[in-house]
């Protein structure tokens, strides 16, 4: 896993398309439970290093129900974004993670990590990337059926402040998934590695 990390730490596929340069930016370790695969950092993250360092992180710490200790204890969970690096701005936000590294990386960490027993499949990329044609029409009838896609995966919006509104519209998201979620990450956070 190391070496792996480190070739990763090396890449620069797609560094003529970042605008501030590679910085890939993940967590692995061969014996954590729960897989993370979100989006790609944002700038914030990119400037600090440290994934999910934002208020989207401080949503996904609450949404699991777990503090920063456990969050970045690498033992128990491992980060992997679609995009590794910060791929700059678009006209509503974050452009899109680039398309070279889930296909480049991601198998080949998610062999390492051989005792994962759940992947958090946060926002449309992600789910589109693993889930193919068994995702629903759309990411709220995806998230609305995430019973569909256990023990493997567990399927969530991206905990973006700007989603606070899709929040709002859909209450049956804070009422039934997010305490299965919590039950879930608690469970295997008190399994032994």
């Amino acid at each position: 896993m190391k070496q792996l990390l480190n070739n990763i730490q090396n890449c620069n596929e797609c560094a003529a398309h970042l605008p501030l340069g590679p910085r890939p930016i993940l967590s692995a370790y061969p014996k954590s439970k729960v897989v993370i695969i979100g989006q790609a950092p944002g700038k914030i993250v990119h400037e600090t290093g440290i994934p999910w360092n934002d208020k989207s992180g401080e949503n996904l710490r609450q949404w699991m129900g777990i503090d920063s200790d456990m969050f970045y204890n690498s033992t128990k969970i491992s980060i992997l974004p679609m995009g590794f690096c910060y791929p700059g701005k678009g006209k509503s936000g974050d452009l899109p993670p680039r398309k070279e590294c889930a296909p480049l990386w991601h198998q080949k960490v998610l062999y390492k990590i051989e005792q994962a027993e759940l992947i958090l499949l946060i926002g449309k990329y992600a789910q589109d990337y693993y889930l193919n044609d068994k995702k629903q029409k759309t990411l709220t009838d995806t998230v609305l059926n995430f019973r569909d896609y256990l023990p493997k995966y567990f399927v969530l919006p991206h905990p973006s402040p700007r989603n606070n509104i899709w929040m709002t519209k859909n209450p049956w998201f804070e009422s039934d998934v997010l305490p299965e979620l919590k039950r879930l990450i608690k469970v295997l956070n008190f399994k032994k590695t």
